[in-house]
């Protein structure tokens, strides 16, 4: 599979106006204004979008399939759940999505809590829950590259299952994507053999050379038989022109989150996970760690990507993303507020700087 550096941005697909600080409009989670978004994201550099997931948002596979049907280049990144889909029902879906939309869809397995109950799904501990996950994305990957599949394992069985339309496989690319998250043990063990990317949040850089080194001694340990495990970063970039501009704006938006209670922002404090921890704990190191990146938000109410911010000029930002590309990161997924504002913005100012090196 392809390892060139790409670039993403984010949808957060919320029936609620003004997340993270997004402006409050009318009609937000239109079709009209989520194409606006994408079709900004196609004449701005970038590759496509994370498109966001949880019960109580509207459904991500159906967004991105009418957000694929309306834009040319551009390729959803679908945030989706085992539980919520059984694996031949998912690999079906997304393998005539794929075909329809000329092989642009990737695919984010979240694992997470989530109100399972609401749409009839239970789990156990986090050894079962991943466990369940593991066994998932094995089985979509089998179903989008053989034939004729049998399986029955703990959580899932098919018998000869051939989907079609099949995959169409090149070198580079044998099948969409498969992204995964998760910071816990269990959730490396995961993402060492079954993922296709491992996505870190916005930690320092110290914190993500040892989880890349952790996860390919894992992968080599697990005796890995796919790929090579590439890696990705989902974080929030507060671009400005000057570094005084940037920094300015940024205190001021962590001013409002205090006074508002993280209204908005804390989307994923309803149970801290691992990765989330690791986040919050950072800020008693200091409100800005190595060059740029600003711990404070988690004070106030950011969760998850909005945790921790790079803050900074374009030449500021990009050379922070520059030595996170250093490690072995080959995946970027940015965003921040007036979200389809600052596609233009960063789309100008930051991706010509973060070309190939």
């Amino acid at each position: 599979m392809s390892s060139k550096t790409e670039f993403l941005w984010y949808i957060p697909n919320d029936v609620k106006a003004g997340h993270r600080g997004d402006t409050v409009a009318q009609n937000h989670n239109s079709l009209d204004a989520l194409t606006a978004h994408a079709t900004a994201l196609e004449e701005h550099g970038w590759t496509g979008a994370l498109i966001g997931t949880g019960w109580g948002r509207p459904d991500t596979f159906t967004v991105a399939t009418s957000l694929a049907a309306r834009t040319k280049t551009f390729q959803p990144l679908i945030a989706i759940r085992p539980g919520y889909w059984k694996p031949a029902n998912f690999a079906s879906a997304a393998a005539t999505l794929d075909h329809l939309s000329g092989q642009r869809i990737r695919v984010n397995i979240v694992s997470g809590k989530d109100d399972l109950a609401a749409y009839g799904d239970s789990e156990g501990d986090s050894t079962h829950r991943y466990a369940r996950t593991k066994e998932f994305m094995r089985l979509v990957r089998r179903l989008w590259t053989q034939e004729a599949v049998t399986f029955e394992g703990e959580h899932f069985k098919v018998k000869n299952a051939t989907v079609q339309p099949r995959i169409k496989a090149t070198p580079e690319r044998l099948h969409p994507k498969l992204y995964f998250g998760g910071a816990s043990e269990a959730a490396e063990r995961v993402s060492a053999t079954e993922a296709d990317v491992q996505l870190f949040w916005g930690e320092p850089l110290e914190g993500v050379k040892e989880r890349i080194e952790r996860l390919k001694a894992l992968s080599k340990a697990l005796d890995r038989d796919l790929p090579p495990l590439q890696f990705g970063l989902r974080i929030t970039t507060l671009v400005r022109d000057t570094t005084e501009e940037a920094w300015r704006d940024a205190e001021a938006k962590v001013a409002e989150m205090a006074n508002n209670g993280g209204a908005g922002w804390h989307d994923h404090k309803r149970e801290v996970a691992v990765g989330q921890k690791r986040l919050l704990d950072l800020y008693a190191k200091g409100d800005v760690l190595d060059d740029n990146l600003y711990t404070a938000p988690g004070k106030f109410g950011g969760g998850g990507a909005g945790t921790t911010w790079l803050v900074g000029s374009a030449e500021d930002v990009a050379r922070s993303l520059n030595k996170y590309r250093d490690l072995g990161i080959t995946q970027f997924i940015l965003s921040d507020t007036p979200y389809l504002q600052e596609i233009e913005r960063q789309g100008k100012t930051l991706l010509p700087l973060l070309g190939e090196i």
